[in-house]
């Protein structure tokens, strides 16, 4: 099962660091080893959360996500983005973009700096959303309890999200924007972090509503299939079960490709503290992006989150602290150890209460009472 599910990314691996080694040396070997596991260690939330959303998907989006994805998660995010933010912010086309970051390495690491901001307030609005759904939402299974019962009496309150939202981006925009950090020292660049926000708060409606949407058409056609499938039943005719298809699933993959990118954002700024070889740093995280998806898929055809089901709370938390912190970085520079540290300790901690949760459950069903109510002992702390 590993194996299957991990071969590809093994094998890119090997391929990749061979391939580093033999055009640009054993610098190259270990510049882009290192920038693999940052991927990783960034991006682990990130499996997760896509794993939530894949395991609503059949067989074939999920294929789709394994392949068409990850060209696009690869060549996309890890070697356009770089080179087109360059290309925006210098005001060059994108041969020319190239051209500065293979020539010029120095300068083109100093306009990815000015584009920061921008790139910051983008994907940390566009995370700070999907966790602030994620926690007004009234869900049955809660982990901090304390915290998750009033925050989801606070939900009810139409558009709070976005409300909140746009409070933590004036505040960005207030505080750390007008003293922002930029190659030529800290400026004031309000107004951008105002208008890249907005457009990252955009973005997640579009995309969200459009997949919500057809979701939500769906399950219309999945209660006439439903029926379909106990008569099937009922004749003895075999039953298979699907996962989501048609638009449903193409604008929700379409979702996890706005995530994926949003999840990219610090891996590929925090790379050029590492290198200005755009080629090293494309391959580096497109060697760890394989990994991602490969884990994402392992985490649903595992059934992972059905058994330890505090991990989605985790990850969604890990989210909220990365939203946080590409706000925060907009004039302050946050190291990406601890970035990546707060994603471990946050999914690590929702993993062991998880497993706490499973033995509580198991002593419940073994006990004199087991025939009461679970829900309580399912409902975190």
């Amino acid at each position: 099962m590993v194996l299957k599910t991990f071969g590809w990314s093994f094998a890119i691996t090997a391929l990749g660091l061979a391939f580093a080694a033999w055009q640009w040396g054993w610098e190259a070997f270990g510049v882009v080893l290192i920038l693999s596991i940052l991927e990783i260690s960034l991006s682990f939330d990130n499996a997760v959360v896509n794993a939530g959303i894949l395991k609503k998907m059949n067989a074939f989006w999920q294929k789709i996500f394994l392949t068409i994805g990850i060209l696009i998660a690869v060549f996309g995010m890890r070697l356009v983005f770089p080179v087109a933010i360059v290309a925006i912010s210098a005001k060059v086309g994108p041969i020319e973009a190239i051209q500065l970051a293979m020539d010029h390495p120095d300068q083109y690491e100093a306009l990815v700096t000015d584009a920061h901001p921008a790139i910051a307030a983008f994907g940390g609005m566009f995370l700070l959303m999907i966790f602030l759904d994620f926690i007004f939402e009234d869900r049955d299974i809660k982990w901090l309890g304390w915290l998750e019962r009033p925050l989801a009496k606070l939900g009810k309150v139409d558009m709070l999200s976005v409300c909140i939202a746009l409070i933590a981006l004036l505040l960005a925009a207030m505080t750390f924007a007008t003293h922002a950090h930029t190659s030529a020292g800290y400026q004031d660049k309000s107004a951008t972090v105002l208008l890249s926000g907005v457009a990252g708060l955009i973005t997640y409606l579009i995309v969200g509503g459009l997949s919500g949407f057809f979701e939500n058409k769906l399950e219309e056609e999945e209660e006439r299939e439903h029926e379909e499938e106990e008569k099937a039943k009922a004749e003895g005719k075999p039953v298979s079960a699907v996962g989501l298809a048609g638009k449903a699933a193409f604008f929700l993959f379409l979702y996890l490709e706005v995530l994926d990118a949003s999840f990219s954002f610090d891996g590929v700024i925090g790379a050029f503290a590492i290198t200005n070889h755009i080629f090293w740093m494309a391959l580096g995280l497109g060697i760890g992006a394989m990994y991602v998806r490969s884990l994402t898929v392992y985490l649903v055809r595992q059934g992972t989150l059905d058994d330890y089901v505090y991990l989605e709370h985790g990850a969604h938390y890990a989210i909220g602290a990365l939203a946080v912190i590409l706000l925060i970085t907009i004039e302050h520079e946050i190291s990406e150890l601890i970035t990546g540290l707060i994603g471990v300790v946050l999914i690590a901690a929702s993993f062991v209460s998880s497993i706490q949760r499973n033995r509580r459950l198991a002593a419940a069903e073994g006990g004199p009472g087991s025939s009461g109510d679970k829900t309580e002992v399912s409902s975190g702390v």
